[in-house]
């Protein structure tokens, strides 16, 4: 076979393989990148981002809202464990960074999370609102987008190296996994997701958040609030990372007759105890 069909047939091949369906919601992914792999370089992504901070002692100094954000986020995570039962073996973390102008929170693969303590008050945010911002940004881990968002950016050239590692090169793999590692930190931090992974968070987000005992109301509430303090331009980190919409705090108030049930129900809420300090 000559060599451009073998590339021909390499590129349909991995192109069908990395066609999978998305946990909680079912819509189709590429993904190029195994969610495993993503996990691991998020791991190491986060240790990085967070040195440099905790070094300037900015990492989980102030201890009530530490453990304020600890008690919330725990709730949504025994919640997002319900969805994907295979998560409770994660190592989730969440790192409350002292940067009082940042308004900004992320998640990246396998539940490496942080949020500023600018967004908690500039905004005065309720714990119903942060644990909008939380249930969104937990709903990017379990819907897979960090490895769904890496396979995209790394498609081009991953599919010749790819290629390469089915014709048995190691060094090809090596590289990838550096890749991976690398687009970790920006994917997860830096880069806005698409319109479709934006709004399965809101809706899972909104859900997990619900069945947390946090009133569905705050979602809206809080791109208002958001909007408000940032003006219609949307100029912060949050809204850099996250677009705003001129639909989506319709879309989200559309679901709250449907959420109010999960909010009202009067059973027992249970919190996620963090394995890692």
């Amino acid at each position: 076979m000559q060599p451009l069909r073998v590339l021909a047939v390499i590129a349909v091949t991995v192109i069908v393989t990395s066609c999978q369906s998305a946990p909680v919601t079912g819509r189709k992914q590429f993904m190029l990148v195994p969610e495993s792999q993503a996990i691991e370089a998020s791991a190491e992504a986060y240790a990085q981002v967070l040195a440099p901070i905790q070094k300037a002692g900015k990492l989980n100094d102030n201890a009530a809202m530490k453990a304020r954000v600890d008690k919330i986020t725990g709730r949504l995570i025994a919640q997002a464990i319900k969805y994907r039962p295979e998560t409770e073996s994660w190592d989730w973390q969440v790192a409350v960074i002292d940067e009082p102008k940042t308004l900004n929170a992320w998640c990246m693969a396998g539940g490496k999370m942080a949020i500023y303590s600018g967004i908690i008050t500039q905004l005065n945010l309720t714990d119903d609102e942060i644990a909008q911002v939380m249930g969104h940004e937990i709903a990017h881990a379990l819907a897979k987008h960090t490895a769904e968002r890496m396979s995209t950016a790394m498609a081009s050239e991953a599919a010749l190296q790819i290629g390469a590692m089915l014709l048995g090169s190691d060094s090809a793999g090596s590289q990838l996994t550096m890749q991976a590692a690398a687009a970790a930190t920006t994917i997860g931090v830096q880069l806005p997701n698409s319109r479709k992974q934006e709004s399965e968070a809101d809706r899972i987000g909104i859900e997990l958040a619900a069945k947390a005992g946090y009133d569905p109301h705050a979602a809206p509430r809080l791109w208002e609030k958001m909007v408000k303090a940032t003006g219609s331009e949307g100029k912060s980190d949050f809204l850099s990372t996250h677009p705003q919409g001129e639909k989506r705090q319709e879309a989200l108030a559309a679901l709250i007759p449907e959420m109010m049930p999960y909010y009202e129900d009067k059973s027992q809420r249970p919190e996620y105890r963090f394995k890692t300090a």
